[in-house]
This record gives structure tokens, C-alpha cells and sequence, in this order.
């Protein structure tokens, strides 16, 4: 018997990876406006943060809807 849970989508991976690419997006530009290269480096490294849990939430919304109907 295969169990399916809800909570195996994709969709909080990718509302965290959106936050997070927000949120790195904003670190990197106050990194700019104040000329603070470490903020700016920490909101580069949390963009591809956001990028890399967003894929993971599309990649895992691909399989559920790939194996749903088995």
C-alpha cells in the first residue's frame, strides 16, 4: 500500500525558496547601497539558496504528479 502525504509537495519548498530569493535579493542590494560586501555576499548565497529549494519544490511537484495516477 502507498501512502501519499500532502505534506510531500513541492509547494513549501518552493514558498521557501521564493522568501528566501526575496529576502537574498534585499540583503544584496542593501549590501550595494552601503558598500557592505559581506551582506552583499550573504544575499548572493541566499538567493541560490531560494533557487536551489524551489527547484527541489518543482522537482518533487514533477514525481508526485509522474507517479500520482499509479
Amino acid at each position: 500500500m502507498v501512502e501519499h502525504h500532502d505534506h510531500d509537495s513541492g509547494m513549501k519548498d518552493k514558498a521557501k525558496g521564493l522568501k528566501d530569493k526575496a529576502m537574498g535579493e534585499a540583503k544584496d542590494t542593501f549590501g550595494d547601497m552601503t558598500n557592505d560586501a559581506s551582506t552583499k555576499a550573504k544575499g548572493k548565497a541566499q538567493k541560490a539558496q531560494g533557487e536551489v529549494e524551489k527547484k527541489v519544490g518543482e522537482a518533487k511537484d514533477n514525481y508526485k504528479d509522474r507517479h500520482e495516477d499509479r
